[in-house]
């Protein structure tokens, strides 16, 4: 989902991925946002990560219950500026404010196909014959 170099993010990129991740989530739950659609939407921010450089932040958020995710996205990124200016006052202790971007997170489907690939009969019946 994320792309990092080959030896990864680094634990100041996972900590403030995280801090940043928190922040958005209580930006949203307070419903600072005023848009329709996020208003009367849930949506999940499952991880945030960061550039090397902390400057832009991958916000990967699906709507909870499903439905597409697109336009929340399309929202959400309308209104970026706005929540980086919001955010700024939680996160001051950072010396950028990140640009934020967001991105679907499919990681759930991803989840729900290898489950589904797991418990299919193919599978079933090769695990028996090793049996």
């Amino acid at each position: 989902m994320s792309k990092f170099s080959a030896k990864g993010p680094s634990q100041r990129q996972l900590r403030v991925g995280e801090n940043v991740r928190h922040a958005l989530t209580q930006l949203l739950q307070r419903g600072e946002v005023q848009d329709d659609l996020i208003e009367r939407t849930v949506i999940s921010i499952s991880e945030v990560s960061m550039s090397p450089d902390l400057k832009i932040a991958t916000c990967y958020v699906s709507p909870l219950g499903g439905g597409d995710a697109k336009p929340i996205i399309k929202a959400l990124a309308s209104h970026a500026k706005f929540i980086r200016g919001r955010l700024a006052r939680q996160l001051n202790q950072m010396k950028y404010m990140p640009e934020f971007r967001f991105r679907e997170d499919t990681s759930f489907d991803n989840f729900a196909k290898i489950d589904a690939i797991l418990h299919s009969d193919e599978v079933k019946r090769d695990l028996e014959d090793d049996e």
